[in-house]
């Protein structure tokens, strides 16, 4: 049975699958409209930096095959073949999107969905409708990305823009129209014509016969006495490194001596630099002039003339506007606000904001108060109302946008950054013997709105079994379904602890099949 992933989810693909060779389909229609899906190929860095990984209905795959565009079939508007083992080093992230082709807007879209199959049976899907969308013409569906190993997020993060501004955003260039007139040529539906920048069209990849439940129909025959032209070579990939820690490759010499695959060892020149200069990842550039910063006799590459502030600093530019709420990256999250749908969010946790914004402090009432001093559970607030944009971020915290649609979600309250005032809140207790006033304090939210959680370090989502057990600094949140009740009979004892009371407090979870509770990896 395939694994629902909700916006804002994610996983890793050996939780979904063993296998690497994966079905990518993708559903999505609207009346009167026409789109364009896609696949962005990119690199450490979220950036296209090579146009032969953007797999397109002009490009229908990559120069090793790793990643193949099959057309629609089984249902599907579009479709995908991704062999992960055989993807290059240098390809971290595939960004599948769709992109309105003409007039129109993403609000106008009927149910879609995302969905990852592998061995012909479906184990992820990722579904959407209009009603996550206003005036947007592109969306993000989902993305495959690398992070230790290979994994899937659900994203459905609208975009303003067309096809060529999403080109854009990704680092990719749109090229310039030929300046002569090319013959009339007979109409074609909109889906099939081809922007400036698509590459001369190729020969659609078949369907493989891992594909989904049902099989596609047969690819047309190649023309007797013709040979398909040869796939280009591809070029020796660049390797990312990050900051702080040592990679190396297959088959790369000895740590001191990179090599990118293909380039002999001790002899790499990155591009534009001169042979026998290389700077290793995280070293500043140096000018012309500027002496060797470290120990070496020789001097750096010089930067490039379109190496400017405003292209460095690209990749931490505002992300694009999704709904309400946007995660601009890991430990910060912008609310988007009318004069009408105010927030309420921990107070100080303000980093900026744009518009015309009041702050105004909101207190928590007798029973937050009575809370606050009998479990350390109470939180200040503070309520932001206008028309404008505030990013929010407490610590560098992670931070988490949790939507609800009707439903209903506890948190621990030292979990809270933010949520919508329309939101329902109140205050519940679990009971528990030998605990100051006898039970562990958590909120509980109900309606239709979003709450901003934040943790130390990436959480996990446990499912409720017979006997979940979870420490009292650790829960972040948990299903309105599951019961939980408090125990200090830990069978590991951390004496090194004593003054923190809820260090002894373990909250037990019990719940139907379904139920989930999310922790942390913090201990204080």
């Amino acid at each position: 049975m395939a694994r629902e992933f909700q916006r804002g989810h994610k996983a890793k693909i050996s939780d979904l699958t063993a296998g690497t060779d994966l079905y990518v389909g993708v559903q999505i229609s609207g009346p009167g409209l026409t789109f364009d899906i896609s696949c962005f190929g990119l690199d450490a860095d979220e950036r296209l930096s090579d146009d032969r990984y953007f797999i397109f209905f002009n490009q229908p795959k990559s120069p090793e095959d790793s990643i193949q565009l099959l057309g629609a079939q089984s249902g599907d508007t579009e479709s995908f073949r991704v062999r992960l083992d055989q993807i290059p080093s240098q390809i971290h992230k595939l960004s599948f999107t769709a992109t309105i082709d003409g007039a129109g807007q993403m609000s106008q879209i009927a149910p879609g969905y995302l969905r990852i199959v592998a061995g012909g049976e479906e184990v992820a899907r990722y579904s959407f409708d209009g009603s996550e969308f206003s005036t947007e013409r592109a969306v993000m569906v989902g993305d495959l990305y690398l992070k230790d190993v290979w994994r899937f997020a659900a994203v459905g993060q609208g975009f303003d823009g067309g096809l060529d501004a999403l080109l854009k955003n990704f680092g990719g260039e749109v090229a310039e129209e030929e300046p002569e007139a090319a013959p009339q040529q007979p109409a074609v539906p909109a889906q099939s014509q081809a922007p400036a920048f698509a590459p001369p069209p190729q020969t659609a990849a078949p369907a493989p016969s891992f594909g989904a439940p049902r099989a596609p129909a047969p690819a047309a025959a190649p023309v007797a006495g013709t040979t398909p032209p040869a796939p280009p070579a591809p070029t020796s990939p660049q390797t990312f490194t990050p900051p702080g820690q040592t990679f190396t490759p297959p088959g790369a010499p000895p740590a001191g001596q990179f090599a990118p695959p293909g380039a002999p060892a001790g002899q790499f020149t990155p591009p534009g630099a001169v042979a026998g200069q290389f700077a290793p990842p995280g070293t500043p550039g140096a000018f012309p002039g500027q002496a060797q910063p470290f120990g070496g006799g020789t001097q750096l590459a010089p930067v490039p003339p379109e190496a400017n502030v405003r292209v460095v600093l690209t990749k931490y530019a505002e992300a694009p506007v999704g709904d309400r709420w946007t995660e601009q990256n890991t430990n910060l999250v912008r609310a988007t606000l009318t004069k009408d749908a105010p927030i309420l969010a921990k107070q100080g946790s303000m980093v900026a904001y744009q518009g015309d914004i009041d702050f105004a402090h909101k207190g928590s009432g007798l029973l937050g108060k009575l809370t606050g001093a009998l479990t350390g559970q109470g939180m200040s607030l503070m309520r932001c109302t206008g028309n404008g944009e505030v990013f929010l971020a407490d610590e560098a915290s992670r931070v988490f946008v949790i939507r609800l649609q009707g439903e209903q979600i506890y948190t621990s309250a030292q979990g809270v950054l933010a949520f919508d005032e329309s939101l329902e809140t109140e205050v519940r207790r679990i009971e528990g013997a030998g605990l100051p006033g006898g039970g562990f304090f958590s909120m509980l939210f109900s309606g239709t709105g979003a709450v901003v959680v934040k943790t130390r370090g990436v959480p996990v989502v446990l499912p409720v079994g017979a006997a979940t057990y979870v420490d009292g600094n650790a829960v972040i949140a948990w299903s309105a379904g599951a019961q939980a009740v408090t125990t200090t009979s830990l069978r590991l004892r951390r004496s090194g602890y004593a003054r923190q009371t809820t260090e002894a407090v373990n909250l037990q979870f019990r719940g139907a099949p379904g139920n989930f509770v999310v922790v942390q990896p913090f201990e204080v």
